[in-house]
């Protein structure tokens, strides 16, 4: 794809710098975390998808505001990133691997995105390279810090954001970009539950399930989403595994949602979609049964 340059047209007084200043602990760079202020106006809740993301409407006066482009903390002279919980605490053997793997970030960054700068105001192009920076880096984290999960986040947040791109500038590839970044959300959202089932690698140790920063749907939340994603983006071109997918996924949630009945431990939300997902696998696999009988 042509990467399009980072255009800075956010409202003045939507963002704050830090107080205290980061020290990146890969090169010792120092910067400030920019943070979404509060309050005021600028977040006004819409709808929530069926992928549990939260929409928010423009005001009148901050305009469009995208809370998950400012999740990432990225150092902005060697562009390592990781949720802010993550990012001074990892051991040294996955900092040196991080730190390593340094020239490969800038170059693959710069595929998605012309002129990345995380020293100045963050820009919807810059919030969803922060994602993709987050996600080689995890990749080389151990498995003590949930790495997995935290890619599946990342990878899902980053679809959101190039989706947002795409309907911004429809003359370039972010569309299918958001289609790959849904895809790898699909493998390592699948990856952590087995990892997590094999006792390999827990996923508790995530501190907020999100997938959205608005509300945490902990781990039947991550149960709903892979299933979810799985439907949505799984083998469509191989009709036996996508059965097999399938009748996986409807018993994944029948055991969370007791085949439909209602849970009062369980977000309502969170209810009603892994409901009407269960409904739309069943009908599906329904249909297939019928399609045999006529064939």
């Amino acid at each position: 794809m042509s990467p399009i340059a980072n255009a800075n047209d956010k409202a003045p007084g939507l963002t704050f710098y830090s107080k205290d200043q980061i020290e990146c602990p890969i090169c010792s760079a120092k910067f400030k975390r920019e943070e979404l202020k509060s309050g005021g106006g600028r977040l006004i809740a819409g709808a929530l998808t069926d992928e549990l993301r939260r929409l928010y409407e423009p005001s009148a006066k901050f305009g469009e505001v995208f809370p998950l482009a400012y999740s990432i903390t990225v150092c902005p002279k060697c562009h390592y990133a990781a949720f802010p919980q993550d990012f001074c605490v990892l051991d040294k053997d996955s900092l040196s691997k991080i730190y390593d793997r340094m020239q490969e970030r800038y170059t693959s960054v710069r595929r998605l995105c012309a002129k990345p700068d995380f020293s100045s105001a963050r820009t919807l192009s810059d919030g969803a390279a922060s994602y993709y920076l987050a996600m080689m880096c995890y990749e080389l984290v151990d498995h003590k810090y949930s790495p997995t999960i935290k890619q599946g986040v990342c990878a899902l947040r980053a679809a959101w954001l190039y989706d947002e791109l795409g309907k911004k500038y429809p003359e370039e590839n972010y569309a299918y970009v958001s289609t790959l970044f849904y895809r790898k959300a699909q493998f390592f959202y699948r990856h952590a539950i087995d990892l997590e089932s094999s006792g390999k690698e827990m996923i508790a140790n995530m501190k907020s399930f999100g997938p959205d920063v608005d509300k945490n749907y902990g781990y039947d939340g991550v149960l709903y989403l892979s299933a979810l994603l799985e439907y949505k983006y799984g083998a469509k071109g191989d009709p036996a595994k996508l059965h097999d997918t399938l009748v996986t996924q409807r018993r994944a949630l029948s055991k969370m949602f007791g085949l439909g009945k209602s849970s009062k431990s369980k977000p309502g939300p969170l209810l009603e979609h892994a409901r009407a997902l269960y409904d739309s696998i069943v009908a599906d696999l329904n249909d297939e049964e019928d399609d045999d009988e006529d064939a």
